[in-house]
């Protein structure tokens, strides 16, 4: 139960273009009609979804060797849950390129939390805390996740717009 693959067998996870491991766990069967959400959504959306991410340090579904969810951003809040391994550190970028982290895990005095919402429109990136290891989380996304809403970073494109982070944009982007 301390191995990555048991929870992606166990839980019939697939990749995700972002890297690590997902699946849909819920999707409400309610919509929110596109007249009454913000202009940034392209039609109606679920009232929420949620999914199980699983990431895995060394990830070769990442393509570079190195497990990590890569910088994208959603038109909705995101909720992660934390459930099992490793603390997962959340990198975050908004939109006046402020620089900010969290770390989900079950380890308040080493300032980790066991839930943390990243707003609409952020920028975020998330990696496994230590080396050889991975973390089962949960991602509730409200109003739900459609991949209209997903924007995967360019490197190149975040590197001009946010220099002062290039670093971390050319770790975790694809």
């Amino acid at each position: 139960m301390n191995n990555p693959q048991y929870w992606i067998n166990k839980l019939d996870l697939i990749p995700h273009p972002e890297g690590g491991w997902y699946r849909e766990v819920y999707k409400s069967g309610e919509l929110i009609k596109k007249e009454r959400l913000p202009e940034r959504y392209s039609g109606d959306r679920h009232h929420f979804t949620s999914i199980y991410f699983l990431l895995k340090s060394g990830d070769p579904s990442t393509g570079s060797g190195q497990g990590f969810s890569a910088f994208h951003r959603i038109k909705s809040d995101e909720i992660w849950h934390f459930y099992k391994g490793s603390a997962i550190i959340i990198h975050m970028i908004d939109s006046d390129g402020n620089y900010s982290s969290a770390k989900l895990g079950k380890n308040a005095d080493d300032g980790e939390v066991f839930q943390f919402t990243v707003p609409h429109s952020t920028w975020f990136a998330a990696e496994v805390s230590k080396p050889d290891s991975f973390a089962l989380v949960g991602c509730t996304v409200s109003p739900g996740f459609h991949f209209d809403d997903f924007e995967l970073g360019v490197r190149e494109k975040l590197a001009e717009l946010y220099p002062q982070h290039k670093g971390i944009l050319s770790r975790l982007t694809k």
